[in-house]
């Protein structure tokens, strides 16, 4: 009988993301299969990632993998979030991205949470790294996992909570639902150098988006939907401040901005360079990166000056199509957001998400979001579940 309703639970559950693999002609497939003896839900994915031999495509991952083990442990996630939730309504862009963060570099292993790599605190760690020094929510993390280690010491992984938690925010948020298997094991060491290089940065052209994207086996539509997420949260000056006062180093605006487009940012951020670098270091992550959850500071001035646009250049914190409808008219805050429309492929697509009421976006968002969830994961006998999130378990 347990059998029987696990499995329409799964049912009910994955036919929406179902409805929406249906990819495009010339796109590759992604398939989803469970297994009605064990009523463990995988996704093979396997075909989507023309990455290298290191991928690990999540097919060891299950439904509801602390069953037997830790049956309440999604239960305290999404109960200590929602909880944070009503507090900081803010934690979830933050989490959003860190989630992004980690899993875009070698993987979801909650490598970005270490603070020490691989037992050597001289090594430096991913969260030195300049693309994530402006990351959130690491306070958050830790809480929820002390509540889950209270009810069932070390078996969840910090890997597993980054992914339910980044669900239940975009959840929260008014975002899609999707399905997060879980089975992951945490990594033992810090991928630094990695993050340094390979984080998406704003002033990134569309090529070189497309190309860090493909790599981790994203197409372009993926990647289009997947910076939709760039939709809720606030983003920090620091990230634009070269796109309104020096673009590539000529002194002047980026000539793509309209006019009274760039007096309504330039209002909002003045420049810095004029300013004494009074911001203190509470200031310093006032912003969440709003609709940047997967761009970063490139950057080499630091954090110290961090003002949150108003809403009214952001175009507002809903879980909708504003993010696309802004590139159409050319008001996208990051370079690397606007060109997307610098591209004709990319064009269309932006097009086509901003044409209707949301749909077609959020249901891709969902397909894509599982598919990132499952990126190079480590199970099994590989990697460590971690007591303490910052800190590898040693021997």
């Amino acid at each position: 009988m347990r059998s029987c309703i696990s499995l329409w639970i799964v049912v009910a559950l994955v036919v929406p993301v179902l409805l929406s693999l249906r990819s495009p002609r010339g796109e590759t497939q992604t398939t989803l299969s469970f297994s009605d003896s064990s009523s463990s839900f995988s996704v093979n994915l396997a075909n989507s990632f023309p990455f290298n031999q290191r991928i690990r495509d999540g097919s060891n991952l299950q439904y509801d993998f602390y069953r037997d083990t830790c049956p309440q442990a999604e239960t305290i996630v999404r109960s200590a979030l929602t909880r944070i939730y009503f507090d900081h309504r803010d934690v979830a862009p933050a989490l959003l991205r860190l989630f992004f963060h980690d899993c875009f570099i070698q993987g979801c292993d909650a490598s970005l949470l270490l603070d020490e790599n691989n037992g050597d605190r001289n090594r430096s760690v991913e969260k030195q790294a300049v693309p994530n020094q402006t990351l959130r929510g690491f306070d958050k993390i830790d809480l929820i996992k002390s509540e889950v280690e209270q009810a069932c010491p070390g078996v969840v992984s910090c890997a597993d909570i980054i992914a339910l938690a980044a669900r239940d925010s975009v959840l929260l948020a008014g975002g899609p639902f999707y399905p997060v298997l879980t089975g992951r094991r945490d990594s033992h060491q810090s991928f630094y150098e990695e993050a340094t290089d390979q984080i998406p940065r704003p002033d990134d052209n569309v090529t070189r988006t497309l190309h860090l994207f493909n790599l981790r086996g994203f197409n372009a539509r993926e990647t289009v939907s997947l910076l939709g997420g760039h939709n809720i949260g606030k983003i920090g000056c620091d990230f634009i401040q070269q796109r309104l006062y020096n673009f590539q180093g000529t002194g002047q605006a980026d000539p793509s901005i309209p006019l009274d487009f760039l007096g309504q940012m330039r209002q909002n951020c003045p420049d810095s360079r004029n300013m004494s670098s009074s911001s203190s270091s509470e200031d310093e992550f006032v912003t969440s990166k709003p609709v940047d959850s997967d761009h970063f500071a490139h950057s080499k001035m630091g954090i110290s000056y961090m003002q949150a646009l108003s809403s009214s250049v952001s175009s507002g914190a809903a879980f909708d199509t504003h993010y696309y409808q802004s590139l159409l008219r050319g008001r996208g805050l990051l370079f690397a957001d606007q060109q997307l429309m610098a591209a004709e492929k990319t064009a269309r697509l932006v097009s086509a998400y901003a044409s209707d009421d949301g749909s077609t976006f959020r249901m891709d968002f969902a397909r894509v979001m599982l598919k990132m969830s499952n990126l190079d994961v480590l199970t099994g006998q590989q990697g460590q579940v971690r007591l303490n999130c910052s800190l590898p378990v040693t021997s």
